[in-house]
């Protein structure tokens, strides 16, 4: 897989705003990558050092509009610690 495929985007909440304070960014990433590979294409992509990679996976919501159901997306979202003396501005990055 490629480097540009792992990372989607930023998930950008008041919570994950509150997570950089610490060293902690949230993003989407593909479903079908491990942590091993998270770590090493935001390494390689940002030139910092990670610490740890929390993972979730998101089942998709069954949502109405109107007589028609329809399910939103599946996703996947990790969490990425930077080791001490670290930062990352994830606005500029954009």
């Amino acid at each position: 897989m490629h480097l540009t495929e792992v990372i989607k985007k930023p998930l950008l909440t008041e919570k994950t705003y509150a997570g950089q304070q610490n060293g902690a960014y949230t993003f989407i990433v593909d479903r079908k990558v491990n942590k091993t590979q998270i770590k090493k294409t935001f390494e390689e992509i940002f030139q910092v050092k990670v610490k740890t990679v929390r993972t979730m996976n998101y089942d998709g919501k069954e949502k109405r509009m109107g007589k028609y159901v329809g399910k939103t997306n599946a996703y996947k979202k990790a969490i990425i610690v930077l080791k001490d003396g670290e930062s990352l501005d994830i606005l500029s990055d954009l």
